[in-house]
């Protein structure tokens, strides 16, 4: 498997602290918390992390950082393994989790009460803001801040055996309230919750804050490199601080942040995602509109677009918000080598060709692939009713319209040229065909016209398979909803539009499950299982188009 990016400012640190220390192996780590799926923002952290380990001879650990029971669920630990496995990449030995470390962490704890660097609390959350400050104001110390050693020691065991209620008490690091570090500002440590746990069960009642846990694990898991994203840039002087006070000070592990990954018209916090399930906007963490990985499965994706995505993104220090156009170029190129051809009509009219005998039928032979010759042909039927798409066809001649006018002609892909002659409808006013002629002297080419037709696609009546069509478009208005406030209200209702159309009917024999390009429309994954109404039912994973706003509705 290739490193990500061989060249970025990430490899160069680490091939650096080889040149410094050339028996030290590297050890990186994905330390997920299981709250929710994996998006493809972990994606560039996971092939980050594992293209540095694989790229230097070193390992890299999967380490669930599991501090916070209330939000979290087993369920997430095995989804995502999955994902993981999935993207190509596996973890070195077995999964870690920080609550394998609550002992020592305990232990260190006490440590910093004894050191006169920590000390039990009984501020408020509320108070705990107001006393901190902000970047302007200076913070002003608690009134519980010079406990004696004795008496923090004492209500520190009272928090691990559950004597007081949540919120009544935590542990803080006794740092400086006037530092120019907001995080450094005596940090919560410590905070009880009465929740069971996934791993632990009930043995714990008191857990570690990230910031505490984090970097101790590191240390004890001999990590070389600790790699996040920017937001946690101010965190690292905390990092620091903890690992020194606690005389990791040999070979400390040490923090590098890179720039976390922004996509348009796309969120990527899992409490927001979280947000658009409760809401009922999403069908879960696995919705094929979302970014998740297993969501991104679900549509279509392949593990190697994601890859592919993750490489041409890069590894750099400056925020960007990253086109759409990006990820979805990566999947056309991924799966336009290897998707067979087929055509579909998603949202049909019919045409009845009225010079042809109601029995009439002719086999052509079409290309599976037109540059794959090795993937062969195939025979489609071509009778006297086709169907094509509703967009393909318009009354009146309108300014670079490419499709079928009344009185004019086009050419059917494969097949010959036609002209539409009349439109037949019902007392609704409704259309219900177009009679058309056809030139038989036509076929696939454009002879004997002063210039040439335009080309649409078709799908003979008698070689139809009525399916079902998804087509996914952006789930939000907005091109970086990220960074609005009610998420809810740039939801896109046409971000799911369900079509019933046709595809070939030797599409209904293939293999259960894989992807087509349906020419001229785009990519689909056929699902394994049929709907209710036991149509086949098709995902659109990406127009052939780069710009959504041109996909068919």
């Amino acid at each position: 498997m290739k490193p990500t990016d061989n060249n970025n400012f990430i490899s160069k640190i680490v091939k650096y602290s080889i040149l410094k220390n050339p028996n030290r192996k590297i050890k990186t780590r994905f330390p997920p918390e299981p709250n929710g799926h994996l998006h493809i923002g972990h994606a560039k952290s996971i092939c980050l992390n594992n293209n540095i380990a694989n790229k230097y001879n070193g390992t890299c650990n999967l380490r669930f950082d599991d501090t916070n029971p209330r939000n979290e669920n087993a369920k997430y630990i095995q989804a995502i393994k999955k994902d993981i496995k999935w993207l190509g990449f596996n973890w070195y030995k077995k999964p870690t989790y920080t609550s394998n470390y609550f002992d020592q962490l305990y232990q260190y704890a006490i440590q910093l009460i004894k050191k006169k660097a920590a000390y039990v609390d009984e501020l408020n959350t509320n108070d705990i803001k107001k006393y901190r400050g902000t970047l302007k104001k200076p913070g002003k110390n608690s009134p519980f801040r010079n406990r004696t050693v004795e008496q923090n020691l004492i209500l520190f065991k009272k928090m691990k055996n559950g004597t007081f209620p949540e919120g009544s008490m935590c542990l803080r690091a006794k740092i400086d309230m006037k530092s120019s570090y907001i995080i450094l500002r005596d940090p919560v440590l410590y905070r009880i919750i009465f929740s069971k746990h996934h791993q632990t069960k009930n043995q714990w009642c008191i857990y570690p804050m990230y910031d505490f846990a984090h970097c101790i694990a590191d240390a004890l898991e001999r990590i070389t490199h600790s790699l996040c994203t920017l937001e946690f840039l101010d965190n690292r002087q905390l990092y620091t601080w903890i690992l020194e006070k606690l005389n990791f000070n040999k070979i400390p592990p040490k923090q590098y942040e890179f720039s976390k990954l922004n996509l348009e018209y796309t969120i990527l916090s899992k409490r927001k995602i979280q947000k658009l399930i409760d809401h009922k906007l999403v069908s879960g963490w696995k919705d094929p509109r979302l970014s998740t990985l297993s969501g991104l499965r679900k549509r279509g994706y392949t593990s190697n677009s994601i890859k592919t995505f993750c490489r041409k993104v890069g590894v750099t220090r400056q925020q960007s918000l990253i086109e759409l156009s990006l990820l979805e170029s990566c999947i056309r190129k991924d799966l336009d080598y290897s998707s067979p051809r087929r055509m579909a009509v998603v949202n049909p009219i019919k045409l009845i060709i009225t010079n042809f005998d109601h029995d009439y039928t002719e086999y052509l032979d079409v290309p599976n692939h037109p540059h794959r010759k090795e993937m062969g042909y195939r025979k489609i039927l071509f009778s006297r009713e086709i169907y094509i798409e509703k967009k393909d066809f318009c009354k009146r001649s309108i300014a670079g319209y490419k499709g079928l006018v009344l009185g004019k002609k086009v050419r059917l892909k494969y097949a010959y040229t036609i002209r539409a002659n009349q439109i037949i409808k019902n007392k609704n006013d409704d259309v219900l065909c177009i009679l058309c002629t056809c030139y038989l002297n036509t076929k696939k080419k454009n002879i004997l016209l002063k210039k040439p037709c335009n080309i649409i696609h078709w799908i003979s009546k008698k070689n139809s398979t009525k399916t079902q069509f998804k087509l996914f478009d952006v789930l939000f208005t907005s091109k970086n909803p990220e960074k609005e406030k009610n998420i809810v209200q740039l939801y896109n209702p046409n971000s799911c539009i369900i079509r019933t159309g046709y595809t070939e009917s030797i599409v209904d024999s293939e293999d259960i499950q894989r992807t087509y390009q349906f020419e001229r429309i785009g990519y689909f994954l056929k699902l394994k299982k049929k709907n209710k109404h036991n149509m086949l039912v098709f995902h659109r994973i990406v127009s052939l188009k780069n710009k959504y706003k041109n996909l068919i509705h």
